[in-house]
Order: structure tokens, then C-alpha cells, then sequence
């Protein structure tokens, strides 16, 4: 299966102990730096993004992006993936799965759109993080089939 440049299966992470939101962001963007898709200014767009309006969109996950006067520090297209068993507080809502986005134009709505697809439900998103491995989670965010 050919990698998807965008997402690298080495920025699926699972497993992950709870974490406080602005940490968690923090470390979405970190991965996004260092994959070489944003600049450093980034992290902090993405913060001040989920500070003004919640990036959550419910059915357990959050999708944490740069606000709009940070688009000129992303450098491609990326997207991270962090899982969250026991769940962490994001604005007083549960959240499970956390997708660090930096996108450049309109190339993460087809994962986004698989996102939305395949977890219609909370109960997916929880079992997709509680019993998938990094393959499965690849799988569902770039529409493949298992």
C-alpha cells in the first residue's frame, strides 16, 4: 500500500495516557513541525485556533488546526493522529481521537471526509481507539477498506 504523503503511519499514535488539552495540541503540533509540514509559529495558531472557537466536532474527536492568520507557516499538507483510550477533557466534552491538521489548501477534505464516513458514531471512534492498531487507524483516515 503506497503511502499517502500527507499522513505517515510513524504520525499514528495510540495509546496515549490522558493529557491536558493545550498539551495535547502542543504535541500535535510538534509532530506537524517536525514532520516538516508547518513552521513553529504553527503550534501556536493551533492554539489560539481551539482558545477562540473548539475544535471538536463530536463523536469523540478533535481536530485541531492553525488559526487563519497562521495558514502562511504551514509548508504541505500534513495531518497527525493521537488516541486517547481513557478519553481527555477537550472544553468540558470527552474526546478520544485528536487529528493535528495543517492543511494547505482543500487536500485533507478527502480524510476528513473519511473521518466523517467511518466514524458517524462515538461508539466507533471509541472502539476504533481502544481496539484498532496503527494499520487499522491508517486504513480508516485514508478511506481504505480492511
Amino acid at each position: 500500500m503506497a503511502e499517502i504523503s500527507m499522513l505517515k503511519k510513524e504520525n499514528i499514535i495510540l495509546n496515549q495516557p490522558a493529557a491536558e488539552r493545550e498539551d495535547v495540541i502542543r504535541r500535535c503540533g510538534r509532530m506537524l513541525v517536525d514532520s516538516g509540514y508547518a513552521n513553529e509559529n504553527y503550534i501556536e495558531g493551533m492554539i489560539e485556533r481551539d482558545n477562540s472557537f473548539s475544535t471538536g466536532i463530536g463523536n469523540f474527536i478533535a481536530i485541531p488546526h492553525g488559526a487563519d492568520a497562521y495558514k502562511k507557516d504551514i509548508i504541505t499538507t500534513g495531518i497527525v493522529a493521537l488516541a486517547y483510550p481513557e478519553g481527555i477533557d477537550w472544553h468540558g466534552k470527552p474526546v478520544y481521537l485528536v487529528i493535528g491538521i495543517a492543511a494547505k489548501g482543500d487536500e485533507h477534505l478527502d480524510i476528513m471526509g473519511n473521518i466523517v464516513d467511518n466514524l458517524e458514531t462515538g461508539e466507533g471512534t471509541i472502539k476504533l481507539v481502544k481496539n484498532a492498531d496503527v494499520e487499522d487507524v491508517y486504513r480508516m483516515l485514508i478511506g481504505e477498506k480492511a
